[in-house]
């Protein structure tokens, strides 16, 4: 069991497989050019997969895969097979922009993928793709029909931003909600590579907009999820994710390894240590003593809710988010 100096256990690993991506959402990567990291720099899938097998022994139970865009990478269901394989009860998920998803959710399946989150941060194509800068919305769409088709369970989320997609929460609620998909709003996370004028929407002005249609109940928070979750009279629930509050890292249970190898204990904050190394010379006890060594320095709290602190350089495209 891997347990943090602050008594918190540490049983979920995002691993991001590659920084590339087929997007340039605003909010994330906007004016970062089409190139990409040197691929002798990257792990392979054999690499990262040991790692993997370390962090499960050592007591994970839940890995999601992100990118950048993971599906961006070639034969990533060969890597999920290799995951699944090893422990097929583990909680294996992806995010995903679904822009290629249409053509690989059922190979994912097939492999052992079961969960997949999408963004959808809007349902008009002229407004998508001012967000995105690219045409995407209708490979999105068929991307994430194609997913509930084959059988995910496929949870939506949406950066609601003013003057922008604020006119849009509703319909992507209610867009969701027919599917019988999760969604949840996600606050605007500063950081300094997005547009410098973008103005995020708090969830007390989320839960006036939803209010105005719906009566909806708190639910609180669902074990060491980051969402505050909310539901509707008819039971349809959905998440607002705060991470300005001190509460969204109460529970955190959470960290996060880049495609080169960098383990990351907190999404704000800048500190971090590498496995590359001691993967690349097969010394799984390295690689063993920098994970528990991260998680010994994970901090109590994020940065954002220190008013008076700088803009995260990390980047969300190496991070997965």
């Amino acid at each position: 069991m891997l347990v943090d100096s602050y008594g918190r256990t540490v049983d979920y690993l995002r691993v991001s497989v590659t920084e590339r991506c087929n997007f340039r959402c605003q909010y994330c990567m906007p004016e970062k050019p089409f190139s990409w990291v040197p691929k002798e720099n990257l792990l392979g899938f054999e690499e990262l997969f040991e790692f993997i097998k370390v962090s499960i022994d050592e007591g994970v139970t839940k890995i999601r895969i992100t990118g950048g865009e993971p599906l961006l990478r070639e034969d990533l269901d060969r890597f999920v097979k290799m995951i699944h394989d090893y422990k097929n009860d583990v909680d294996l998920a992806m995010t995903t922009n679904a822009y290629l998803l249409k053509g690989a959710a059922q190979k994912l399946y097939d492999a052992g993928l079961r969960r997949i989150n999408v963004s959808i941060d809007s349902l008009i194509p002229d407004v998508a793709e001012k967000i995105a800068k690219k045409d995407v919305l209708r490979h999105v769409l068929a991307g994430i029909e194609e997913a509930l088709r084959v059988g995910f369970r496929v949870k939506v989320n949406m950066v609601p931003m003013k003057g922008m997609n604020e006119n849009e929460v509703l319909d992507v609620l209610e867009f969701c909600k027919e599917r019988k998909m999760t969604v949840r709003f996600i606050e605007y996370m500063e950081n300094v590579h997005a547009e410098v004028d973008i103005k995020g929407m708090q969830s007390a002005e989320l839960l006036e907009i939803i209010g105005s249609r719906y009566r909806y109940n708190d639910e609180g928070f669902d074990g060491h999820s980051p969402s505050h979750y909310y539901k509707l009279e008819d039971g349809y629930e959905f998440g607002i994710i705060e991470p300005h509050k001190d509460d969204f890292c109460a529970k955190c249970n959470r960290i996060r390894l880049t495609a080169e190898g960098t383990l990351i204990p907190c999404l704000y904050f800048d500190e971090a240590m590498s496995i590359r190394d001691a993967i690349r010379r097969g010394d799984i006890k390295e690689a063993a003593l920098v994970l528990k060594e991260v998680i010994r320095t994970k901090p109590e709290k994020n940065r954002w809710s220190d008013p008076d602190g700088e803009l995260s350089k990390r980047a969300f495209y190496e991070t997965g988010g």
